[in-house]
Parts: structure tokens; sequence; C-alpha cells
């Protein structure tokens, strides 16, 4: 008879109910049993290959886990607490169905390597969905900066007004935080694609297995090749949340930015009303919830890390009962990433933006002034001298509440007489914009290319 608690002939009693709760994982591991079917099939194929089981007992388990994965599929399984995780739910579903080849299936392994490799798999799977979901994100942002390439808008520094840039090349900004990010996650994959099975409780298997079969039939590049560190290693885990945590921060950052222009004070883009709520007590107010509450996920992920981070920082070598808590701040930080990036490239196709108020906020904060000072040391001043002249310059404007573009020559020729008509070509937003022609710089010419050079990188 199958017994429920597969080591309980150690004990001399059976386990409390409120250890038995305390303890068990199913309520939330159960989101990897597909994995750990696949990494069990994997597994009876390689005990099969080594003359371990026989071909009988790797078609009974086969068709036995056809059935299970249905009974997954369709929510008819009936997970059990006191089988207390995945692992054994499955096992205990497929003895009940085939009899002792089921039993057989645990053969050269142990929950241990099992449960490492299984989340592994969950997440390289998750982590590919991550990596194309970030690449859509990337194009969404482009799309938008393709509309916007001569759209004129404050840089900050401060949150000071400082030079002006265009609305394509602030958002491109963002381009390259999610391409790090991207390429955060792609190397992260590389060490998440390591296999445990087959390290068994910790210190390998009697058994003539053969780990780099069974590596193969489940594609990862490589197995553990320290069999303690193969069931206690979480890095991978945490590596993952780490580049979750600072994307989940260039997430952040350009949530406030939004949050920001579109308060009506700034008024530089409109969120579309299907990503906004309204107020229960004043009926004109239109708020970006979306943008807030990502700015608050953002904080959410980073106590995902923190946590990990604690949950590893103490733990002696092999495989100990804490590292269950390893699941669900992972499982609730992938599903908090999926659905930021969902959502934001739905969002970020919907804004609407505003050039007038972006380019009437640059001419009310002498955003050329570096400009005229670059434009003295073209004429040979030294760059110290050339910004105390404009310093002047712009300290008299702000006394006749003015733009340096609106004072007339023969005012700006007493602060340098080598200041010519030609000052006012570099005075406008736009003559700046497109000064700044080099890789990098934010001319309409050179956001173009960066544009194309984006469209090419994501296909």
């Amino acid at each position: 008879m199958y017994d429920n608690k597969t080591w309980s002939g150690r004990f001399n009693e059976p386990m409390s109910e409120l250890v038995k709760k305390y303890t068990a994982s199913i309520d939330f591991d159960q989101r990897l049993a597909l994995c750990d079917i696949q990494g069990s099939l994997a597994h009876a194929q390689m005990l099969t290959e080594s003359g371990i089981l026989t071909e009988k007992d790797l078609t009974d388990i086969r068709q036995g886990m056809e059935e299970i994965i249905q009974l997954i599929n369709n929510n008819q399984m009936n997970w059990s607490i006191d089988l207390e995780d995945v692992h054994m739910n499955v096992e205990k579903m497929l003895t009940e169905k085939i009899g002792d080849a089921g039993k057989r299936l645990h053969t050269g392994r142990s929950r241990n390597d099992q449960v490492a490799t299984d989340i592994r798999l969950w997440l390289r799977e998750e982590t590919d969905i991550i990596i194309q979901l970030i690449a859509d994100f990337q194009v969404a942002l482009l799309t938008l900066a393709e509309n916007h390439t001569d759209t004129v808008m404050p840089g900050f520094t401060h949150l000071q007004v400082a030079q002006p840039v265009s609305f394509a090349h602030h958002l491109l900004a963002y381009v390259e935080m999610f391409g790090r990010d991207r390429e955060r996650f792609i190397d992260a994959r590389a060490r998440i694609n390591r296999m445990p099975l087959g390290a068994a409780a910790l210190a390998g298997t009697t058994y003539p297995i053969c780990r780099e079969r069974t590596a193969e039939l489940l594609q990862f590049d490589d197995v553990c090749q320290n069999s303690l560190d193969a069931v206690s290693d979480r890095d991978f885990a945490m590596e993952f949340t780490a580049a979750a945590s600072i994307m989940m921060i260039h997430f952040s950052r350009l949530s406030e930015e939004l949050i920001l222009w579109m308060s009506p004070r700034v008024g530089f883009i409109d969120i579309a009303d299907r990503f906004c709520t309204g107020s229960s007590i004043m009926p004109q107010k239109k708020n970006p919830d979306v943008p807030e509450l990502v700015r608050g996920k953002s904080g959410r992920v980073i106590g995902h890390l923190m946590g990990l981070l604690t949950l590893m920082k103490s733990q002696p070598l092999a495989y100990n009962k804490d590292n269950q808590e390893d699941k669900e701040p992972l499982f609730d930080t992938v599903d908090t990433l999926i659905n930021t990036l969902r959502i934001y490239t739905e969002m970020m196709a919907g804004i609407k933006v505003k050039p007038e108020n972006m380019k009437s906020a640059v001419l009310q904060g002498y955003a050329t002034a570096t400009d005229l000072a670059d434009y003295l040391v073209k004429k040979g001043i030294p760059f110290r001298d050339s910004h105390e002249i404009v310093a002047r310059a712009v300290r008299h404007a702000e006394e006749k509440s003015c733009g340096l573009e609106d004072l007339e020559l023969s005012v700006l020729q007493s602060f340098n007489s080598l200041i010519e008509q030609d000052v006012y070509e570099i005075l406008t937003p736009e003559g700046s914009l497109k000064a700044r022609n080099h890789i990098g710089g934010t001319a309409p010419e050179q956001v173009l290319r960066q544009i194309m050079r984006w469209r090419k990188i994501l296909g």
C-alpha cells in the first residue's frame, strides 16, 4: 500500500496537523507540475537506456504521465496537502495508475535534485518569455520615438530645465536601459540552464546513470559539476531576481516621469483613459494608476531580492528546508515582470504627446544658455569666461522676463562684442538639437540613426 509519507517508517508518531500545514508547499509549487513531469520523463528514459528500468517500465511511465498531464491541464488534479509537495503528489498519482513502475521512477534521484531541476526548467521558460517581452516593449518605445524625432522638450538635471532634447532622444534612453536588462536576462539564462538532476540528495548516486544524457533530453547546456552545490545552489534565482529588480527600477523611473508629465502643471503627455481611473469624490480627476502601481511594484520585487539574499546567507551545505521559501518570491517576481511588460507595452502605444507644451517648457528655462557659451568658445573665448558672460546675460533676461532669443543683438553684444547676428540660429531649441550631431547626441539625424540601429538589433 502506498504510504502518504514516504519517510514515515522512521517515526513513531504521525506529523501534527499544524506542522503538516506549516511545512507543505503544494499550494504554491503545483505550478511546477508540468516541469516536474518533463524532468521525470527524461530521467525515466535515461534510466531505461542505462539498463536500470525496463522498456515496459518506461512505456507505463509515459502513459501514466500523459494521463496526469491531461488532469492538470483540465484542472482535475486532486492536490493533497498530506503529500507535502508537487513531486509526491505526481508520484502518488502515477503509482496509483501504473503500479510499481511509478515507485521505481525515483531510482537514482532525490527530491533535492528534483526540485532544483524543476525550478530551473520553469525559470528557463519564463526567462525566454521575458526576453521576448522586453524586445516587444522596446519596439513600442521605438514606434513612439519615430514620430517625435523633431519634438523638442526640456532635458533636466536636478529636475531643473537644462538643455533642449528631442522627445525621441529621451525615449531612446529607456530603450538603452531595457536593452541592458534584456542582456542581463540572456546572460542569467546561461547559468539557469545547468542541470542538477543526478546529484541525488547531496552526494550523487550508486546507480550507473548518465547525467549528460538527461541534460541532453532536457536541453540543458551543461550539468552542475558538484553534487553538493547542485542541490543547494540558488544563485540563479538570486541573479534572476537581481536582474528583475534593476528592470523594475527602470520601470519605476519611467513611471515617475509619466506621472509628472501627465500632471496638468506640466502637460507633456496624456495617457489613454483605459489605463487610468477616476476619483470617488472629485469628478474631474484622471489618475495615472498604472504607472503609480508599477512604481509601487518595483519595491515589491526589490523586496523579493532582499528576501532571497537573506534566505541563502546562512545556509550550510547542502540542501535545507529553508529553500522551500525560494519559490513564492521567485514566482511573484516572474508574474510581476510579465504583467508589467505586457501592460506597459500596450500603454506606451496609446500615449498622446503634446509638443506645444514641451516647446513652451523649453522656452521658460533658458535651455540654450550652454549653446551661447559654446558659441563664444568657438569665437576664441575660454569656456570659464564664456560661462560668466552668459550667466550675466541670463540674469539680464530674467530681469526683463524674456528669453535669450528675445534680447536684441545690441543687448547681447553689450555682454561681448564677438556676438553676431548668427547667434539667433543657435538660441532656438531646434538649433540646439541640430548642433549636437554626433553619436549619442540629440540631433534628429543621430536619433533616427539610433532608431534604425535598434530596429536592426531587435529584428
